[in-house]
């Protein structure tokens, strides 16, 4: 039963993780869910099976194990859509992303920090991002940061002025430029749209 069972939820997985593909520009990519019977001598309390999570992330190519198939930018994009299809079956309201926009570029940012957006309608969403994309999209905006030769945090909760200077700074770097700031203008009011 518990084999037939995870058959099936393995197929509603495959599907719901088809449909969010796209949005993260993964939509040649494929995400399948292999599951293996083990030999009598492995099973244990949680089964008989071995479940592996596939991606092919090419058109025609063959699917193989998520963690040796994906680049860094694509493995947070796989795990952002894992964590979307499957927060449902969760009981905690409360998304943590880590650096879930990790080596990807400016479009597929503002596709993260869109779908991040969308998810945040229905769950509490926390993320850490170094993308001005994607933290234009936040409804709050925290700055944090280690202050000098201490070991000390300093969390700042920005004020819309401060929050475009910090996304500016974010696009710049250190010398934050007159464009800087009109870029950052232009991606706070393009999210809030």
């Amino acid at each position: 039963r518990l084999h037939d069972g995870r058959v099936k939820a393995a197929l509603g997985l495959d599907a719901a993780m088809a449909g969010e593909l796209a949005p993260l520009k993964l939509g040649g990519a494929r995400f399948d869910t292999l599951i293996d019977m083990l030999p009598d001598d492995k099973w244990a309390p949680t089964g008989a099976d071995r479940v592996v999570f596939q991606v092919a992330t090419n058109p025609g190519a063959d699917p193989g194990p998520l963690n040796k198939i994906a680049s860094g930018g694509e493995l947070a994009r796989f795990m952002l859509a894992l964590k979307v299809v499957l927060a449902g079956a969760d009981p905690v309201p409360v998304l943590v992303f880590d650096e879930v926009d990790a080596g990807i570029g400016a479009a597929v940012a503002a596709a993260v920090g869109e779908r991040l957006g969308g998810l945040a309608k229905s769950f509490q969403v926390l993320v850490v991002t170094h993308s001005p994309q994607v933290a234009a999209r936040g409804h709050h905006h925290l700055r944090i940061a280690k202050q000098p030769d201490t070991a000390t945090t300093v969390v700042t909760v920005l004020d819309p002025k401060a929050r475009q200077e910090e996304i500016a700074r974010m696009l710049s770097g250190a010398a934050v430029t007159p464009e800087a700031r009109a870029a950052a203008l232009s991606l706070l009011k393009g999210a809030a749209a």
